[in-house]
């Protein structure tokens, strides 16, 4: 008898999904998915950053860059590893500072310069 898997939740069925398509990718490509899985492993071994603080980290860089399994993935990794609610929602707000810090940078940066450009090009139409 061939026993299936239910989630219980959306979550759950994200992250069931993603092992499931990893899976396939291991079994068409096992040499290349050996060696990321490795390089995965070493990069989230405790080292001077503890494990916790690196997920912490892997959820930084996955709400920036948007991508939904990663935040799963990372969320769950840093409750794995003990993190608290408190210490996942700082992490998320320095995300969302950056995040903001960088539109910003560029908004008096780069928008103000090409503004600047752009209306002294008109003028001298």
């Amino acid at each position: 008898m061939e026993h299936s898997y239910e989630p219980s939740n959306s979550i759950e069925a994200a992250l069931h999904d993603y092992k499931m398509g990893l899976g396939t990718f291991t079994q068409k490509m096992p040499d290349l998915a050996q060696h990321y899985n490795a390089f995965t492993e070493a990069c989230f071994k405790e080292g001077s950053l503890s494990q916790k603080q690196k997920q912490l980290i892997a959820l930084g860089i996955s709400l920036y860059s948007q991508d939904e399994y990663c935040i799963i993935y990372h969320v769950k990794g840093c409750l794995d590893q003990g993190a608290s609610e408190e210490e996942v929602l700082e992490a998320v707000g320095v995300t969302a500072a950056f995040g903001g810090g960088a539109a910003m940078s560029q908004a008096v940066t780069l928008v103000q310069e090409a503004m600047d450009e752009l209306n002294q090009g008109q003028m001298k139409q």
